[in-house]
């Protein structure tokens, strides 16, 4: 089993620049709901058409910064479930690159860590998972923390 992670594109202005994350974005007016949105976001930054052979597998709990230095906005993640060797390529100017990552990955306990981050000047350390592709931190990280505390409570096997 397989996460699906982006390479955001480096921007002026933008506080996730150059961050890994998850595909993902805005709801728009054309969206019918938060799915449809996840749906859209996913084939807009990778081209994986989740419409044809994603299978929505749940939502994970609402995620919100906890810092005033980034927008107010509420993350409502949703996990799909896609055909194995599913492709995916960097298809928007937002998207620096796309991984698949095993999910053993960030079970094995040895990729867990702490990471330092300047904001402004000072320097936080924020936990984190190490990638050689780099970090996930921040917003991500709490993401994967929820789907990892539900994968290990549950019986799947990765």
């Amino acid at each position: 089993m397989d996460v699906l992670l982006i390479r955001r594109a480096k921007a002026e202005g933008d506080p996730w620049s150059g961050h890994m994350a998850l595909p993902g974005g805005r709801r728009e007016g054309e969206d019918q709901d938060l799915l449809h949105t996840a749906m859209r976001e996913t084939m807009e930054e990778t081209g994986v058409q989740l419409k044809a052979g994603g299978v929505p597998l749940g939502r994970l709990g609402t995620v919100e910064p906890s810092t005033a230095r980034l927008p107010l906005i509420a993350i409502h993640p949703f996990v799909f479930g896609v055909p194995e060797g599913t492709g995916a390529h960097a298809a928007s100017r937002e998207v620096a690159g796309v991984l698949w990552t095993p999910v053993s990955h960030f079970l094995d306990r040895s990729t867990h860590g702490t990471v330092e981050i300047p904001l402004g000047e000072v320097t936080r350390t924020f936990p984190c998972f190490h990638l050689e592709e780099g970090v996930i931190w921040g917003l991500t990280y709490q993401i994967f923390g929820s789907f990892l505390e539900i994968l290990e409570s549950s019986e799947v096997q990765t």
